[in-house]
C-alpha cells in the first residue's frame, strides 16, 4: 500500500466516531505500531484534527470532512458488484438506493475515469465480467424484505403466517433482530413469542407480514448480538 493510500485509511478508519488504538489501526493497515505512530504525527502536522495519544488511542476530532474520493479500478468493481447485488437480491426500495448511491459516486469522479458510456463503476463491473442474475429469484424471496427491514429499524413486533419445510403451518409473533443473505435465500433471525426461543424463518415462507405498534428492546439474551452467537454453534 502505498504511504499516501495508507494516511487515508487512517483518516477513515479514525472518523468512526470512537477512539482506535495504534495496534487496531496497524493490525488493520499491516504495518507497525511505529509506523502508525509516525503517519499520525505527520496527519497532525498538517493540520488533520487527530485527538489522543499513543497507549491511549486517537479519535477524529467531530465537523471534519474527507475531501473528495478516489478509487482505483478494483474498489469501482467491488463498488458495482456490491451495488448489483443489492440490486437483484434486496428488495426494490433498497435496490434503487444503490442504484442512486452509485449514480452520485460517478458523478464526482473525474472525466479520464469515466471510461464509458455506463459510467466508470458499470465499466469496471463488465471489465471485471463478474455478473449478477436477477431472473431466477423468485418474488416471495424479496417483497417482503422492506416491511422486514422497517420493523428491524423501528424495533416493532412482527405477525406472520409461516409454512415450515414440512409443510406444517403456524402464526407466529417475532421480535425481528436481522437478516441474514445466504447465498440463495433470505432469512430473518428473531425472536420467536410462540417458541420462546431464537428462530430464522425464511422470507419466502412466510405469508401477510405485519409490523405490529407494539415496540420490543433487544435485552440481555435476546439480542441480535445473542442470536449472532446462538446460531454460530
Amino acid at each position: 500500500m502505498r504511504r499516501a493510500d495508507r494516511l487515508f485509511q487512517i483518516v477513515l478508519l479514525l472518523n468512526r466516531g470512537r477512539a482506535v488504538t495504534a495496534r487496531e489501526l496497524a493490525e488493520a493497515l499491516e504495518v507497525s505500531e511505529r509506523t502508525i505512530y509516525r503517519d499520525v504525527a505527520d496527519l497532525c502536522s498538517s493540520g488533520v484534527p487527530v485527538d489522543g495519544a499513543a497507549g491511549v488511542g486517537y479519535l477524529m476530532r467531530k465537523g471534519y470532512h474527507l475531501p473528495p474520493l478516489m478509487f482505483d479500478a478494483d474498489e469501482l468493481a467491488a463498488l458495482a458488484l456490491g451495488s448489483r447485488m443489492v440490486q437483484g437480491w434486496a428488495d426494490p426500495t433498497l435496490g434503487r438506493a444503490a442504484e442512486r448511491a452509485l449514480l452520485k459516486i460517478e458523478a464526482v469522479l473525474p472525466e479520464d475515469k469515466k471510461v464509458g458510456a455506463g459510467g466508470t463503476a458499470s465499466s469496471a463491473a463488465k471489465n471485471a465480467a463478474m455478473i449478477v442474475p436477477d431472473f431466477h429469484i423468485p418474488p416471495a424471496m424479496v417483497a417482503p424484505l422492506g416491511i422486514l427491514r422497517g420493523a428491524i429499524r423501528d424495533g416493532r413486533k412482527l405477525r406472520f403466517a409461516y409454512r415450515r419445510a414440512d409443510g406444517e403451518d403456524s402464526e407466529r409473533t417475532v421480535w425481528p433482530l436481522g437478516l441474514f443473505f445466504w447465498g440463495d435465500t433470505w432469512t430473518l433471525g428473531g425472536w420467536c413469542e410462540l417458541r420462546k426461543e431464537f428462530r430464522s424463518f425464511r422470507i419466502d415462507r412466510m405469508a401477510t407480514p405485519t409490523v405490529l405498534d407494539e415496540r420490543f428492546e433487544s435485552i440481555g439474551g435476546r439480542s441480535l448480538e445473542d442470536y449472532v452467537r446462538a446460531v454460530s454453534f
